[in-house]
């Protein structure tokens, strides 16, 4: 394991810099947005052009690789990153955000299909596990330290902006000094996504609710707490706080889906979120604390659908096409990523900064509703012939992982299964 770790420390350090950009970045601009007056359906179009252009680099962005290499191709998609973020505090028309968050989106796919792509490629078949648990925990640690630099004493954003910029230029840095070769760039596998329904209906329905639900969220709460007058500071730490308490609660979810089956799990998680949303709309002026639990109880019951979801379908796919179908999950997942802070937007316009909430139980309770149906329909797997459930980290999005997936064959992957619809 020490040998691997030294395969991969670079790789690590490199995301550790990546997630700790995306932790900030994305509550930034909403913040900025509202503080320019940006209408709330422009900021929720703006935040979605983010995961549209992530979901396109996921399916794409190989050329790149193919054409120079892995580490060439790290340093020309953080240079993209960068540039596009610094220009942020160059232009300060939202529909050139759009187009600058879209580049940006585009630009982490990359990141992450190579750092990824890296991690499967390094870790030895008996060690896979704990590699991808120690780049679980990682990501959504540093995912969850990047909003704390809210605090900073930044009006217009210019320093916040700067700062990120640099994040993503030093990821450069231990990539272009490692010594270890580039992965092999092998064959890719493809798994569509109505293949993918027709063998599991609930775990692709809630990959694209959890895009749906998580990352509308995350994009629109800044919105929320500034018109609902809390400071920058109490924002960064509901964001913090939430993201690494979901962390926290990903793992005992997963131990109650592999007792009690994943579609009880599914239904509670998705009933507590929606009920925890519903509870925000019902009561005005909510102390701080009273909206950190119940932001907490939604971001800690939302966040582990996705990998439920791929739990849910895993155990109706054959193991040599288990990767193939996780890209098509992340792709569903996508989808929903790149429409959900749109729509939400559109809900918010008329029942004001709650419309948030409304939005994501409504969102819940529809999954929840899916699920029963769905219970009622086929009957589940014991406990016994399910897979064991895995956390994925995708809250702020990663590209999953699903070659390092520990449910994966135990055999080398390429950058990735890229998907066709």
């Amino acid at each position: 394991m020490v040998n691997t770790l030294r395969s991969i420390a670079a790789v690590l350090l490199a995301v550790v810099f990546m997630e700790l950009a995306l932790g900030a970045m994305s509550p930034l601009v909403s913040v900025q947005l509202m503080r320019r007056a940006t209408a709330t359906e422009v900021i929720g179009l703006v935040q979605s052009a983010y995961f549209a252009g992530f979901l396109f680099g996921t399916v794409t962005c190989h050329h790149v690789i193919d054409r120079v290499g892995h580490v060439r191709a790290f340093s020309v998609f953080a240079a993209v990153g960068a540039i596009g973020t610094l220009l942020h505090a160059v232009f300060g028309d939202p529909w050139v955000w759009l187009a600058l968050r879209a580049a940006v989106g585009y630009a982490l796919a990359g990141l992450f299909v190579i750092a990824e792509s890296w991690l499967n490629d390094k870790a030895a078949p008996g060690q896979r596990s704990r590699v991808f648990a120690l780049y679980t925990t990682i990501s959504w640690a540093a995912s969850g330290i990047g909003p704390l630099g809210l605090n900073l004493n930044d009006k217009d954003g210019s320093l916040l902006f700067s700062l990120i910029t640099i994040m993503l230029a030093a990821a450069i840095i231990p990539m272009s000094l490692t010594k270890i070769g580039n992965p092999e760039i092998g064959h890719r596998e493809h798994f569509g996504i109505r293949r993918l329904y027709r063998i599991s209906p609930l775990g692709v329905i809630a990959c694209f609710g959890s895009g749906l639900v998580n990352t509308a969220l995350w994009s629109l709460l800044p919105v929320y707490t500034e018109a609902s007058g809390y400071s920058a500071a109490k924002l960064s730490l509901l964001l913090s706080l939430s993201t690494i308490g979901a962390l926290a609660f990903q793992f005992p979810i997963g131990v109650l889906a592999d007792h009690f089956g994943r579609r009880p799990l599914m239904l509670i998680c998705a009933l507590l979120g929606a009920g925890a949303a519903l509870a925000i709309m019902a009561f005005d002026g909510l102390s701080f604390y009273a909206l950190l639990a119940l932001i907490g109880a939604i971001a800690s019951a939302a966040a582990p659908l996705y990998a439920l979801g791929v739990g849910q379908a895993s155990d109706y796919i054959e193991k040599k096409d288990f990767v193939a179908a996780s890209a098509g999950l992340l792709f569903a997942w996508g989808l929903g990523a790149s429409i959900g802070p749109t729509i939400a937007a559109a809900v918010m316009r008329p029942l004001g900064a709650k419309g948030l909430f409304a939005y994501v139980a409504a969102m819940l309770f529809a999954i929840a509703a899916v699920i029963v149906i769905r219970m009622v329909i086929r009957r589940a797997l014991s406990p016994k012939e399910q897979k064991n459930f895995v956390p994925v980290p995708l809250s702020q999005g990663t590209y999953g992982a699903p070659e390092l997936d520990p449910r994966a064959e135990e055999e080398r992957h390429s950058v990735g299964s890229h998907q066709q619809t």
